[in-house]
This record gives C-alpha cells, structure tokens and sequence, in this order.
C-alpha cells in the first residue's frame, strides 16, 4: 500500500479525528470512503464498470466506455 502525506489545518484534522471516533472508523477508512463518494475510482475499477453496463445493454464497449466517462465529468463537474 502507498503511503501518503497530507496537510490539514489543526482544525480540519481535529474535526477529521472527531468523525472517526463518532463512526468507529479509522482516518484512513474515511479518506477511502470519500474518493469512493467522489467516484475516484482505478482504470481497473471503471473498466470493470464498463464491463458490467455493458453486460446489460446493446452499446459497443466504446460506447460504453464514452457514457461512463460522461457521467463521470458530469459528477466532477458538480463537485
């Protein structure tokens, strides 16, 4: 697993460590759980999106790929 260093301000953190304790999480699990809400996602992780709409419908696996890239600059976008 990669490591990584952020910065926060004092209050940002504390409130970071506040939320952990309240949902019996660690920070690092809340860190994942919000680029999972973002939709920050692995190549392998769309791909794998990709496949499974594609599974349910009639698009090319192009065309499957072009909406799904779509819906993820318009959820970006709302950001």
């Amino acid at each position: 697993m990669t490591r990584l260093t952020i910065t926060l301000s004092e209050a940002r953190y504390r409130a970071l460590e506040e939320a952990s304790v309240q949902r019996d999480k660690t920070i690092d699990q809340l860190i994942d759980q919000s680029l999972e809400f973002y939709g920050i996602k692995t190549r392998e992780d769309a791909h794998d999106l990709v496949r499974r709409a594609r599974s349910h419908s009639n698009l090319t696996e192009d065309q499957a790929l072009a909406v799904a890239e779509e819906q993820v600059r318009v959820v970006r976008r709302k950001s």
